[in-house]
Protein backbone atom coordinates (compact mmCIF):
# COMPACT_ATOMS: atom_id res chain seq x y z
CA UNK A 1 0.00 0.00 0.00
CA UNK A 2 1.64 3.35 -1.03
CA UNK A 3 1.15 6.49 1.25
CA UNK A 4 1.78 10.08 1.30
CA UNK A 5 5.33 10.52 3.50
CA UNK A 6 5.71 13.84 2.51
CA UNK A 7 4.08 16.96 0.97
CA UNK A 8 6.34 20.21 -0.44
CA UNK A 9 5.74 23.16 -2.03
CA UNK A 10 7.78 25.64 -3.59
CA UNK A 11 6.15 29.27 -3.53
CA UNK A 12 8.81 30.78 -5.67
CA UNK A 13 10.20 28.47 -8.36
CA UNK A 14 13.99 27.42 -7.97
CA UNK A 15 14.46 29.64 -4.75
CA UNK A 16 13.05 27.42 -1.49
CA UNK A 17 11.23 24.45 -0.56
CA UNK A 18 8.54 24.27 2.37
CA UNK A 19 6.95 21.32 3.94
CA UNK A 20 3.32 21.25 4.70
CA UNK A 21 1.14 18.26 6.45
CA UNK A 22 -1.61 19.01 4.18
CA UNK A 23 -3.01 20.81 0.89
CA UNK A 24 -6.89 21.18 -0.61
CA UNK A 25 -6.48 19.72 -4.22
CA UNK A 26 -8.57 21.60 -7.06
CA UNK A 27 -9.73 19.83 -10.06
CA UNK A 28 -7.20 21.26 -13.02
CA UNK A 29 -4.96 22.91 -10.71
CA UNK A 30 -1.67 22.53 -9.62
CA UNK A 31 -0.57 22.05 -5.97
CA UNK A 32 -1.78 25.42 -3.99
CA UNK A 33 0.91 27.65 -3.10
CA UNK A 34 3.14 25.98 -5.50
CA UNK A 35 5.60 28.21 -7.65
CA UNK A 36 3.61 30.71 -7.43
CA UNK A 37 6.10 33.18 -8.21
CA UNK A 38 9.00 33.29 -10.44
CA UNK A 39 12.14 35.43 -11.34
CA UNK A 40 12.91 36.65 -15.09
CA UNK A 41 16.52 37.09 -16.01
CA UNK A 42 17.32 40.04 -18.55
CA UNK A 43 16.97 37.54 -21.40
CA UNK A 44 13.71 36.21 -21.01
CA UNK A 45 11.16 36.49 -23.51
CA UNK A 46 7.73 36.33 -21.56
CA UNK A 47 4.18 36.52 -22.55
CA UNK A 48 2.42 38.40 -19.30
CA UNK A 49 -0.47 36.72 -17.19
CA UNK A 50 0.64 33.28 -19.22
CA UNK A 51 2.75 30.22 -18.63
CA UNK A 52 6.40 30.24 -19.55
CA UNK A 53 8.89 28.11 -20.12
CA UNK A 54 11.73 27.71 -17.47
CA UNK A 55 14.47 28.85 -19.58
CA UNK A 56 12.81 32.14 -18.84
CA UNK A 57 13.73 32.23 -15.52
CA UNK A 58 16.77 31.67 -12.90
CA UNK A 59 17.04 28.40 -11.52
CA UNK A 60 19.06 25.72 -10.03
CA UNK A 61 20.47 23.95 -13.24
CA UNK A 62 22.49 27.12 -14.24
CA UNK A 63 22.85 28.75 -11.11
CA UNK A 64 23.16 25.69 -8.07
CA UNK A 65 23.54 27.97 -5.36
CA UNK A 66 20.07 28.51 -5.62
CA UNK A 67 19.16 25.07 -4.44
CA UNK A 68 20.67 25.59 -0.83
CA UNK A 69 17.81 28.45 -0.15
CA UNK A 70 14.97 27.31 2.12
CA UNK A 71 11.77 29.13 3.04
CA UNK A 72 9.02 29.43 5.61
CA UNK A 73 5.66 30.91 4.88
CA UNK A 74 4.08 33.27 7.53
CA UNK A 75 0.53 34.63 5.92
CA UNK A 76 1.35 37.03 3.07
CA UNK A 77 5.12 37.03 4.03
CA UNK A 78 8.57 34.42 2.85
CA UNK A 79 10.92 33.95 4.96
CA UNK A 80 14.20 32.97 2.83
CA UNK A 81 17.66 31.57 4.66
CA UNK A 82 20.62 31.20 2.42
CA UNK A 83 24.24 29.81 4.15
CA UNK A 84 25.94 32.15 2.13
CA UNK A 85 23.50 35.38 2.64
CA UNK A 86 21.20 37.43 5.42
CA UNK A 87 17.97 35.69 5.98
CA UNK A 88 15.34 38.09 3.81
CA UNK A 89 11.24 38.36 4.67
CA UNK A 90 9.28 40.07 1.97
CA UNK A 91 6.03 40.65 1.02
CA UNK A 92 6.28 38.99 -2.91
CA UNK A 93 3.77 41.54 -3.82
CA UNK A 94 5.35 44.73 -2.91
CA UNK A 95 9.30 43.59 -2.55
CA UNK A 96 10.31 42.14 -5.96
CA UNK A 97 13.23 44.46 -6.11
CA UNK A 98 14.31 43.40 -2.77
CA UNK A 99 13.97 39.69 -3.64
CA UNK A 100 16.29 40.34 -7.11
CA UNK A 101 18.90 42.09 -4.78
CA UNK A 102 19.07 39.28 -2.36
CA UNK A 103 19.12 36.80 -5.15
CA UNK A 104 21.69 38.20 -7.35
CA UNK A 105 24.72 37.09 -5.88
CA UNK A 106 23.89 33.34 -5.82
CA UNK A 107 23.53 33.73 -10.02
CA UNK A 108 26.31 32.27 -11.75
CA UNK A 109 28.82 34.63 -13.65
CA UNK A 110 28.26 34.66 -16.98
CA UNK A 111 24.58 33.84 -16.51
CA UNK A 112 21.77 36.59 -17.07
CA UNK A 113 20.81 38.55 -14.62
CA UNK A 114 17.52 38.36 -12.38
CA UNK A 115 15.64 41.13 -13.03
CA UNK A 116 11.72 40.90 -11.42
CA UNK A 117 9.58 38.82 -9.99
CA UNK A 118 6.72 37.23 -12.30
CA UNK A 119 3.51 35.79 -11.01
CA UNK A 120 2.06 32.74 -11.90
CA UNK A 121 -0.72 33.06 -14.29
CA UNK A 122 -4.85 32.31 -12.72
CA UNK A 123 -5.06 28.68 -10.78
CA UNK A 124 -1.66 27.31 -11.88
CA UNK A 125 2.10 27.60 -10.82
CA UNK A 126 4.68 28.32 -12.51
CA UNK A 127 5.14 24.52 -13.49
CA UNK A 128 8.25 23.10 -15.57
CA UNK A 129 5.35 21.02 -17.39
CA UNK A 130 2.82 23.15 -20.02
CA UNK A 131 -0.21 21.58 -18.06
CA UNK A 132 -0.81 22.57 -14.71
CA UNK A 133 0.77 19.64 -12.98
CA UNK A 134 1.94 18.13 -9.51
CA UNK A 135 5.11 15.98 -9.34
CA UNK A 136 4.84 13.35 -6.95
CA UNK A 137 7.56 10.63 -6.61
CA UNK A 138 8.34 7.23 -4.58
CA UNK A 139 10.95 6.88 -1.66
CA UNK A 140 11.97 3.96 -3.00
CA UNK A 141 13.33 5.22 -6.39
CA UNK A 142 14.82 8.16 -4.44
CA UNK A 143 16.89 5.52 -2.24
CA UNK A 144 17.92 3.57 -5.48
CA UNK A 145 19.11 6.77 -6.85
CA UNK A 146 20.79 7.56 -3.44
CA UNK A 147 22.16 3.69 -2.98
CA UNK A 148 24.69 5.18 -6.34
CA UNK A 149 25.16 8.78 -5.01
CA UNK A 150 29.13 8.63 -3.03
CA UNK A 151 27.26 12.07 -1.50
CA UNK A 152 25.15 12.63 0.68
CA UNK A 153 21.96 13.10 -1.73
CA UNK A 154 18.65 14.92 -0.22
CA UNK A 155 15.07 14.25 -1.46
CA UNK A 156 14.87 18.32 -2.08
CA UNK A 157 17.65 17.41 -5.10
CA UNK A 158 14.06 16.54 -7.13
CA UNK A 159 12.01 19.70 -5.96
CA UNK A 160 9.07 17.43 -6.29
CA UNK A 161 5.52 18.23 -4.49
CA UNK A 162 4.64 14.66 -3.27
CA UNK A 163 6.86 11.61 -1.99
CA UNK A 164 5.26 8.19 -1.38
CA UNK A 165 5.72 5.46 0.78
CA UNK A 166 5.16 1.90 -0.07
CA UNK A 167 6.11 1.38 -3.15
CA UNK A 168 8.85 -0.71 -5.84
CA UNK A 169 11.40 1.66 -6.72
CA UNK A 170 10.22 3.06 -10.56
CA UNK A 171 6.74 1.52 -9.88
CA UNK A 172 5.07 4.93 -10.19
CA UNK A 173 6.00 4.47 -13.72
CA UNK A 174 3.67 2.11 -14.51
CA UNK A 175 0.96 4.37 -13.25
CA UNK A 176 0.99 6.57 -16.29
CA UNK A 177 -1.96 7.04 -18.31
CA UNK A 178 -3.68 5.41 -14.90
CA UNK A 179 -5.90 7.66 -12.50
CA UNK A 180 -5.34 7.11 -9.37
CA UNK A 181 -7.13 8.23 -5.34
CA UNK A 182 -4.92 10.27 -3.39
CA UNK A 183 -6.34 11.50 0.10
CA UNK A 184 -9.90 12.67 -1.31
CA UNK A 185 -8.75 13.69 -4.58
CA UNK A 186 -8.39 12.14 -8.04
CA UNK A 187 -5.51 12.64 -10.66
CA UNK A 188 -4.36 11.29 -14.37
CA UNK A 189 -0.97 10.55 -14.03
CA UNK A 190 0.14 12.07 -17.20
CA UNK A 191 3.76 11.43 -17.84
CA UNK A 192 7.27 10.75 -16.45
CA UNK A 193 9.88 14.00 -15.90
CA UNK A 194 12.94 14.22 -17.07
CA UNK A 195 15.58 16.00 -14.87
CA UNK A 196 17.91 18.30 -15.25
CA UNK A 197 21.49 19.55 -13.49
CA UNK A 198 19.57 20.85 -10.82
CA UNK A 199 19.57 17.39 -9.17
CA UNK A 200 23.07 17.46 -9.27
CA UNK A 201 23.38 20.00 -6.47
CA UNK A 202 23.90 19.54 -2.61
CA UNK A 203 20.86 21.10 -1.53
CA UNK A 204 22.89 22.06 2.03
CA UNK A 205 25.81 23.78 0.48
CA UNK A 206 24.34 24.72 -3.63
CA UNK A 207 27.76 22.97 -4.53
CA UNK A 208 27.31 20.47 -7.52
CA UNK A 209 28.48 17.00 -5.64
CA UNK A 210 26.67 14.38 -7.76
CA UNK A 211 26.43 12.95 -11.23
CA UNK A 212 22.70 12.39 -10.72
CA UNK A 213 21.88 12.10 -14.62
CA UNK A 214 24.67 9.47 -15.28
CA UNK A 215 22.90 7.59 -12.34
CA UNK A 216 19.80 7.61 -13.82
CA UNK A 217 21.13 6.49 -17.09
CA UNK A 218 22.17 3.24 -15.29
CA UNK A 219 18.46 2.31 -14.89
CA UNK A 220 17.61 2.76 -18.46
CA UNK A 221 16.44 6.82 -18.94
CA UNK A 222 16.89 10.02 -17.52
CA UNK A 223 13.60 10.02 -15.42
CA UNK A 224 12.05 11.10 -11.82
CA UNK A 225 8.95 11.44 -10.63
CA UNK A 226 5.02 11.38 -12.74
CA UNK A 227 3.29 14.65 -13.59
CA UNK A 228 -0.13 14.10 -11.88
CA UNK A 229 -3.24 16.35 -13.19
CA UNK A 230 -5.91 16.71 -10.82
CA UNK A 231 -9.41 15.71 -12.00
CA UNK A 232 -11.36 15.29 -8.81
CA UNK A 233 -10.75 17.89 -5.93
CA UNK A 234 -10.00 17.01 -2.21
CA UNK A 235 -7.74 17.60 1.01
CA UNK A 236 -4.71 15.53 0.77
CA UNK A 237 -2.39 15.07 3.86
CA UNK A 238 0.54 13.07 5.06
CA UNK A 239 -0.42 9.22 5.46
CA UNK A 240 -3.22 9.30 3.35
CA UNK A 241 -3.04 6.24 0.95
CA UNK A 242 -2.56 6.28 -2.46
CA UNK A 243 -4.12 3.75 -4.99
CA UNK A 244 -4.49 3.64 -8.74
CA UNK A 245 -8.49 3.03 -9.86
Amino acid sequence: MATVAALYRHPIKAIGREEVAEVDLVAGQTLPGDRLWAVAHEAAKLTDGEWNRCVNFIRGASSPSLMAVTLRTEGAKLHLSHPDRPDLTIDPTTDSAALVDWVAPLVDKGRAAPTRLVPAPPQRGLTDTPIPSISMASLASHAAVAEKATEPFQVHRWRCNVFLDGLAAWEEFDWVGRTIRIGEAEAKVETRLDRCMATTVDTDTGIRNVPTLEILKDFGHQDFAVALVVTKGGRLRTGDEVTPL
